[in-house]
């Protein structure tokens, strides 16, 4: 009777042992030499979006898979990519939801054309009303 707990205890204590056991990767915390790389690291940084926090950039961020991802950027900067490759590899890995900057695609096409279609309905619906009271105001009372 006394095995089950101890059993159950032990299968989900399991993946909180493994948590926070890997080192950061090396230039997680670490700039680049050349001050030209790590500009442009650190720019691609901010506009990118931290998967576990969602509200911060992986500059900004503590969380061990924007540590990783910032290694990814300065590796990927320091062997020569340009930020733009390295934002279409890091968006063809994550998605479109890890760039604060989206690009017009076949799934983002309705975060662009939406609010637009929103605020011409908004537009006709004003001009409407305010048409129908001009029109039931100089019909009205005779003085």
């Amino acid at each position: 009777m006394i095995r089950l707990p101890v059993l159950l205890l032990l299968v989900f204590a399991t993946p909180l042992a493994a948590q926070g056991t890997m080192p950061p990767a090396p230039y997680a915390y670490t700039q680049l030499e050349d001050p030209a790389q790590e500009a442009a690291a650190r720019d691609l940084m901010h506009t990118l979006r931290c998967l576990q926090c969602q509200s911060q950039s992986i500059a900004d961020s503590d969380a061990p898979i924007a540590g990783d991802m910032r290694h990814q950027v300065r590796s990927r900067i320091a062997a020569g990519d340009s930020p733009d490759a390295v934002r279409d590899w890091l968006v063809s890995r994550y998605g479109d939801y890890i760039s604060y900057e989206p690009q017009v695609s076949a799934t983002t096409w309705p975060l662009f054309v939406v609010p637009a279609v929103i605020l011409v309905l908004a537009l006709l619906l004003l001009l409407a009303r305010v048409g129908r009271r001009r029109a039931g105001g100089m019909g009205g009372v005779d003085a």
